[in-house]
Order: structure tokens, then sequence, then C-alpha cells
């Protein structure tokens, strides 16, 4: 969980962690976008600085709360490169403002789940099969409440790579089928 808050402010300037709870209340305001978190930002993308010194110098701790385990997927055996991948899903925090930032995604937003999986079958937003599926799924939730109370059982999701009607595909367990994404795509 520590990794996915440190990769999320990473790749988007959103940082899931506050100053400790004051009478039961955590501090969740924080401005990020400021010159001074953007040196530390690069900082852990260029391994200067790690993730628990930017913490302790501002007194924060990671709001793991704020993260909600979801799936976990493993890329099909097939690929000459392989990922174990957690998805979470988290709320943005109140005072804070997503930023295109990352070097490793092509484009960085948070935005409804049911856009998103729109957006992808209709060829506007290219991503891979997990990150459709988990959009599908959150979507289908409806509401963060849905999200905050979907029974998950987190278990490997290993898809394969079959020939469907003549066309190299990833397939779910599921039985859906995805386009086999390019060799230099990462999960």
């Amino acid at each position: 969980m520590c990794a996915a808050v440190r990769e999320t402010f990473e790749e988007t300037g959103v940082l899931l962690a506050s100053e400790p709870e004051v009478a039961g209340e955590p501090v969740i305001s924080l401005d990020t976008g400021t010159e001074e978190w953007e040196r530390d930002r690069l900082g852990l993308v260029d391994r200067s600085r790690s993730f628990t010194e930017v913490l302790s110098r501002r007194g924060l701790v990671v709001r793991t709360e704020w993260l909600r385990a979801w799936s976990r997927w493993i890329t099909p055996k097939a690929q000459p490169r392989r990922f174990d991948t957690w998805f979470f899903a988290a709320e943005l925090p109140p005072g804070q403002e997503p930023r295109h930032v990352g070097g490793e995604a092509d484009l960085t937003r948070w935005t409804d789940p049911s856009a998103v999986a729109d957006a992808w079958e209709a060829g506007r937003m290219p991503m891979l099969p997990p990150t459709v599926v988990s959009c599908r799924e959150l979507a289908a939730c409806r509401t963060l409440e849905g999200v905050r109370t979907a029974r998950r059982d987190i278990v490997p999701i290993e898809p394969d790579v079959r020939d469907v009607d003549g066309q190299t595909r990833i397939v779910t367990p599921d039985g859906s089928h995805y386009p086999l994404p390019k060799p230099d795509a990462t999960p």
C-alpha cells in the first residue's frame, strides 16, 4: 500500500497522506502543487530522496485506509516482460489536484470510471485490459459508497493469450477478450 501511495504521488502529484489524527480527525488539506513538493516528488522519481524522508520531514503519515485493494493481475505467460500488479481504488483527497507529471503513463487524470471504459471502447483512450476491467467494475459500483462496500476477493488474475476469431487476444478468466497490447506497453 505504501508503494501505491508513493506511485500515485510520483505519477499524479496526489498524496494520500496527512498529519496524524487530532481528536480523531485527520488533517487532509495538503497543497502538493508547490515548488517544494515538486522538488520532493522529483527526488522520489530520481531516487535521491526516500518516501519516508519526504513524509517524516513534514510529520505526515500514509493513509492506507484511503486506499481500497481492488484486484491483482499477472501478465500472461506468453508475454516477454511479466508483471504482478496490484490495483487500488482511492478517492481524491480534498484540497488536492491531480497533475500529469509522471513519465510512465500517456494520460493521468481522476475521472468517472464509466467514462474511461466508454472512451476505451470508442478507441479514444488506449489502456491495458486490467485497467479496462477495473474501470468497468468500479463503474458497476455506481457510487463511492458502493466502491467502499463492494465485496472483493483479491486473487491473482492471469489471463491467457489465445486466438479468437483469427486474432491474437488476451482472454480473462471470465472469457472476456481484449486486443494484445503493443510490445512496449506495460501494465
